[in-house]
């Protein structure tokens, strides 16, 4: 199961290089501003386990590119994030 996560993080990693991803502080910054919703009110939009997040720009939007455990396997989930 180790070997499907870490797997599955690598994959997430390569992923989000083709979206402009913010820094965590860039990220508080924009959800705070109100120009995207936070990653609690996404979360519920998901099933499975959230194990890395990042919040990105992409296409003139605002998106969670989300790693996600759920029955011993990480998928990419990419959620619409923009308000």
């Amino acid at each position: 199961m180790r070997l499907f996560l870490v797997f599955g993080l690598v994959i997430a990693s390569c992923f989000s290089a083709s979206a402009a991803c913010l820094s965590q502080s860039q990220a508080q910054q924009v959800v705070a501003s109100g120009n995207a919703q936070s990653l609690g009110s996404v979360a519920a939009s998901v099933q499975g386990e959230i194990v890395r997040a990042q919040l990105c720009e992409e296409g003139g939007r605002y998106v969670y590119q989300l790693s996600v455990l759920k029955n011993g396997q990480v998928t990419t989930v990419v959620v619409d994030a923009s308000r």
